[in-house]
C-alpha cells in the first residue's frame, strides 16, 4: 500500500563513499527506493577527509546530498530542513551522533527516527557505557528506532533502553545494479568484507583453511585494512578495495561466495549483512556461517548453504553438481526479489512512519503538526517485522 510522499531528512555517516563502511550502499538503496515512491530526500553528511578522498558514486547518488563541517554548521544551515520534514532519520556512527540526535528531537516537528545500521555493536557499547553516537536518553527521545537486527534485540531496546517503537529495517541491494551475468568463473569461493578481529577466525576457518587443503582451488578475498600478519595461502588472491561499481562483477566471477558474520551479530542473531543480499541478488550461491534468524531470510539447503567448518565449506564447493549450485543461487535471488528489495524496505519504512505519526498524534506532541492523518494505524506488519 503506497502512502503519501514524504519529505525526509537523513543525517547519516556517508552517502558518497563506501570506503570501509556498509552504510553508503545501504543508504543508496533505501533512498533510491524512497525517491521511486515520490519521496523527497535530503541527506546530510559530515565532511571528513577519508570519505572525501574515496568517493565512488558521485554522479549516481539518490536524493540531495549536502555536506556540513561540524555540529554548529549543521544546526546553522539545516535547522529549517529538519524542522519542516515529515521524517528525520539520524544514523548510527554519525560523528557527535548523540548531540545530533538530541538537536533533531528538539528541532523537528515531524517524526524523528534513529537508524541503527550497527545494532549489535551499539547494544554492546551501551552495556559498557561507551557508545559514542547514542545513549539511553537519546534512544528514549526518538519516535522510532529502526534496527538492522530483529528478534530479541527489539525487546532489549524497548525494555532496557526505553525505545518507544523498535522495529527491524534490514539492509538490501538494488536489483538494478545487482543481477546475474554470464561470465567465465574465475574463483571457486570468494569473500568481500573489511577486516575485523572478531570475524577473522571464521574467515580463516571457512576460506583460508579450505584454500590450504585444496591447492587447485581458486579463492579471493576483497576488502581493506587486513594486517600484514595475515598469512594468505598462495591460491588466495587479494583485492585491497573494491568500490560498489565492482561488486556485481565480483559476485558473478565466483562459483560460491562466503558470508561471514561479526561476533556481536552472531551473538545477537537476526542481523543480516548487506553482502548477503548483494550476493543473493546476483544469483551467486552463498555459503554462510550459522546464526539465529538466518533461516527466516533464506531457506537452508534450498536458498543458502550453511557451513560450520572448513571441511563442510569445502564439501559444498568441491562436491556440489553445477546444476544444483545454479538452482540454489537462483532460488536465493527469487527470495530476494520477493521479500528483500529496497522497495520492500521503503514500504516498511512508510508503514512504520504512519504508526509512529499516529502514536505521536494521539499523544498530542508539540513536535507533530497534527495535519497528517493516517488510515494505517492497524496496518499490516511488513515482512521486516515477521516473527523471527
Amino acid at each position: 500500500m503506497k502512502g503519501a510522499p514524504l519529505d525526509t531528512v537523513v543525517i547519516g555517516l556517508s552517502l558518497r563513499s563506501a570506503w570501509g563502511n556498509g552504510h553508503a550502499t545501504t543508504y543508496r538503496a533505501l533512498l533510491g527506493a524512497l525517491e521511486a515512491r515520490g519521496d523527497r530526500v535530503l541527506f546530510l553528511e559530515r565532511d571528513v577527509p577519508w570519505y572525501a578522498q574515496n568517493q565512488d558514486a558521485a554522479d549516481e547518488l539518490p536524493g540531495r546530498l549536502s555536506l556540513y563541517a561540524d555540529l554548529d554548521a549543521l544546526q546553522d544551515h539545516h535547522a529549517d530542513d529538519v524542522a519542516n520534514a515529515d521524517l528525520v532519520i539520524v544514523g548510527s556512527y554519525v560523528p557527535q551522533g548523540t548531540e545530533v540526535g538530541r538537536w533533531a528531537q528538539r528541532t523537528a516537528r515531524g517524526v524523528v527516527a534513529f537508524y541503527d545500521i550497527d545494532t549489535p555493536v551499539t547494544l554492546a557499547a551501551l552495556a559498557q557505557g561507551r557508545c559514542a553516537y547514542v545513549d539511553a536518553e537519546a534512544i528514549a527521545g526518538y519516535d522510532l528506532y529502526l534496527s538492522f537486527s530483529g528478534g530479541p534485540a527489539l525487546d532489549t531496546l524497548q525494555q532496557r533502553y526505553g525505545a518507544r517503537m523498535a522495529v527491524p529495517l534490514y539492509c538490501s541491494a538494488d536489483p538494478e545494479r545487482y543481477f546475474p551475468e554470464e561470465r567465465e568463473v574465475e574463483y571457486d569461493l570468494g569473500y568481500m568484507g573489511t577486516y575485523s578481529d572478531d570475524r577473522q577466525p571464521m574467515l580463516d576457518r571457512l576460506l583460508l583453511q579450505p584454500a590450504r587443503t585444496w591447492d587447485e582451488g581458486r579463492f579471493v578475498v576483497a576488502g581493506p585494512q587486513y594486517p600484514d600478519t595475515v598469512q594468505w595461502p598462495r591460491n588466495v588472491e587479494r583485492i585491497e578495495h573494491l568500490p560498489p561499481s565492482g561488486h556485481r562483477g565480483f559476485y558473478n566471477l565466483q562459483r560460491f561466495t562466503l558470508n561471514v558474520t561479526r561476533a556481536d551479530m552472531v551473538a545477537m542473531g537476526h542481523s543480516p549483512s548487506v553482502r548477503l543480499f548483494e550476493a543473493a541478488a546476483c544469483g551467486t550461491p552463498i555459503v554462510s556461517d550459522p546464526w539465529t534468524g538466518l533461516d527466516a531470510l533464506f531457506a537452508p539447503g534450498k536458498e543458502i548453504l550453511i557451513a560450520q567448518s572448513g571441511a563442510q565449506a569445502l564439501h559444498w564447493v568441491q562436491g556440489m553438481p553445477d546444476a544444483m549450485r545454479r538452482r540454489i543461487g537462483l532460488a536465493a535471488r527469487a527470495r530476494f526479489l520477493a521479500e528483500h528489495t529496497p522497495a520492500h524496505r521503503a514500504q516498511s519504512l512508510h508503514t512504520y512512519f504512519e504508526r509512529a505519526a499516529a502514536r505521536r498524534s494521539r499523544a498530542t506532541s508539540p513536535r507533530l503538526s497534527g495535519n497528517r492523518r493516517t488510515s494505517h494505524e492497524q496496518a499490516f506488519v511488513p515482512s521486516d517485522h515477521r516473527p523471527q
